[in-house]
């Protein structure tokens, strides 16, 4: 299976970007050292969410930069992306695997220790575990788990865990104290007035962490 080698992980969401263009933020971020980004417009109906990644894919392919679709198999084949973003209640992974081979990655979004345990145990490469902290954009998914879920989905599992929700540059070192491979963030970023540099000061702080 392709190893997972990049702790910071981009999230998209075109409303988040303060009337700038998605695609040349993404080139920002890919400048500012980002190697991983998922592409999660949840709003747009598949022709527009087709166009859309493979808007994204060419640029961040020539940037080395593994692009992710969220929850949609037949968009990362069509696009010839580099995995899929599953939700812990979409297409089981072995599903997926048989479909994708071993040479794209499979994450999972995961709101608790068990489904980290789970996605482990059917083979996905990584899990996007959270809400850790407050944030209005999880607020959905309930209360935050806090640091204690995190800590506890790390120890039972070797699975890559990257913590979601909330996240903030002064944040990175407690979520690696607690066992974190990673964060994955999308306003922090996406909102940032420079783009660049915000994923400059992730990416410094984890490797600080």
């Amino acid at each position: 299976m392709p190893r997972v080698d990049f702790p910071l992980y981009l999230v998209t969401d075109r409303h988040q970007t303060s009337g700038r263009p998605l695609v040349p933020l993404l080139e920002q971020a890919a400048a500012g050292g980002l190697r991983a980004v998922q592409v999660r417009e949840r709003d747009l109906a598949t022709p527009d969410l087709c166009a859309l990644s493979q808007e994204v894919c060419a640029p961040m392919r020539a940037r080395g930069v593994r692009v992710m679709i969220n929850d949609r198999v037949d968009l990362v084949l069509a696009c010839d992306a580099d995995g899929v973003h599953l939700r812990a209640d979409s297409l089981p992974v072995p599903v997926a695997r048989r479909l994708l081979g071993t040479g794209r990655l499979i994450g999972i979004s995961a709101h608790s220790a068990d489904d980290v345990a789970r996605a482990e145990s059917d083979g996905a490469d990584f899990a996007v575990l959270g809400p850790v902290y407050e944030t209005p954009s999880k607020r959905a998914f309930g209360p935050p788990l806090g640091l204690r879920v995190l800590e506890d989905a790390c120890r039972r599992c070797r699975l890559p865990v990257f913590a979601i929700g909330g996240m903030t540059v002064a944040r990175v070192a407690e979520v690696r104290g607690a066992g974190a491979y990673g964060v994955a963030v999308v306003s922090a970023i996406l909102s940032a007035a420079s783009v660049e540099s915000a994923a400059r000061q992730f990416l410094a702080a984890l490797q600080r962490a």
